[in-house]
């Protein structure tokens, strides 16, 4: 393995998109601290990376991609450190034989989503956007009667939530909605074993069910999953057909868990009840999306933001100032290089 020549301490850091975790509301001593001296630059287009790293001992970054021609490029560079769970926005194996060192950040933002998800699942079952926009519109004035039941609200106890992706979130986002609204937890078999029949239990003893066998009893569905070759496209025409037509779906993982084309198509046709999306393709989303047409029903579509309460983010950069930290003392926390 070829590693790169140790430069001289202290190592020069640069943060090239610091934008996306800091709205100027968060304490960035402990990082500077860790990491001094520190240049933050809000965002980095990739023509300007390698001139930003030049140099530059460390490099953090959140979305920034560092390609294996940028990493050859940076003799000096010793460890990328990530702010976020995420590594496809670094070659890992450029790295590798160039002796840098990566590192990531979990469980950062865990409260964060879960408050997200279960915002969304309360906003898609009690129809919110749709209630609200018809009392702003003037239609509740004028009405016979005191109140409004032109869309259908459910109560969420006994009704069943699947969870696909059971890790730190899944298992948070089951916690707090088995607990709170007393819904029944059904998780869904590993996208790569799903060959039928009833999967080895979840660490916490719940069975792991296949998803064909999922779907159609769930009442809510939250994904809470990798992308990976086997989860690509895992919901599609004959998943969203399978399901419920009441049924909603939550999706704060990856955006090409989903055939967004499908999903748009299940949404007009009334074969969904409602779904909240937080991931995009192309993000910002300059060239549109098919979420985007205005006669899609109960669709929610923020813009990637479930992970993204202030507390969270101010996590997110102690947790990079710790894994530097450590970097310096010869540790290897978080290291997946």
């Amino acid at each position: 393995m070829a590693a790169n020549p140790a430069p001289e301490i202290p190592l020069r850091s640069v943060f090239l998109d610091y934008a996306t975790v800091d709205a100027h509301d968060l304490d960035v001593t402990g990082l500077e601290r860790a990491c001094h001296p520190l240049t933050l630059h809000d965002a980095t287009a990739p023509g300007d990376i390698a001139a930003r790293i030049d140099g530059a001992g460390i490099v953090l970054a959140n979305k920034a991609r560092l390609t294996r021609e940028l990493i050859a490029g940076a003799p000096a560079l010793r460890l990328i450190a990530l702010t976020a769970t995420g590594t496809d926005n670094v070659d890992l194996e450029a790295a590798r034989e160039h002796g840098v060192a990566v590192c990531n950040i979990r469980d950062y933002c865990t409260p964060s989503v879960v408050q997200h998800v279960l915002g969304a699942i309360l906003a898609l079952t009690h129809r919110f956007a749709d209630y609200s926009r018809l009392v702003k519109a003037g239609q509740w004035g004028g009405r016979p009667q005191f109140t409004m039941l032109d869309f259908p609200i459910r109560e969420l106890a006994g009704r069943k939530l699947g969870i696909i992706g059971y890790g730190t979130l899944g298992r948070a986002v089951a916690q707090v909605c088995g607990h709170a609204l007393g819904m029944q937890v059904l998780v869904a078999q590993r996208a790569a074993t799903d060959a039928g029949g009833a999967g080895a239990p979840a660490p916490d003893g719940v069975r792991r069910l296949p998803l064909g066998e999922l779907l159609p009893q769930v009442d809510v569905l939250t994904l809470h999953c990798p992308l990976t070759p086997a989860t690509r496209g895992l919901l599609g025409a004959a998943q969203f057909a399978a399901m419920k037509p009441d049924a909603v779906i939550v999706n704060t993982a990856r955006c090409a868990l989903i055939d967004f084309d499908a999903l748009a198509q299940a949404l007009r046709a009334g074969r969904l009840g409602g779904a909240a999306i937080d991931v995009l393709p192309q993000e910002p989303p300059t060239d549109g999306s098919p979420l985007f047409a205005a006669d899609l029903p109960n669709l929610i579509v923020t813009p990637h933001v479930a992970w993204a309460a202030r507390e969270a983010r101010q996590r997110a950069l102690d947790e990079l100032a710790a894994n530097v930290t450590d970097f310096l003392a010869g540790g290897r926390r978080r290291r997946v290089v």
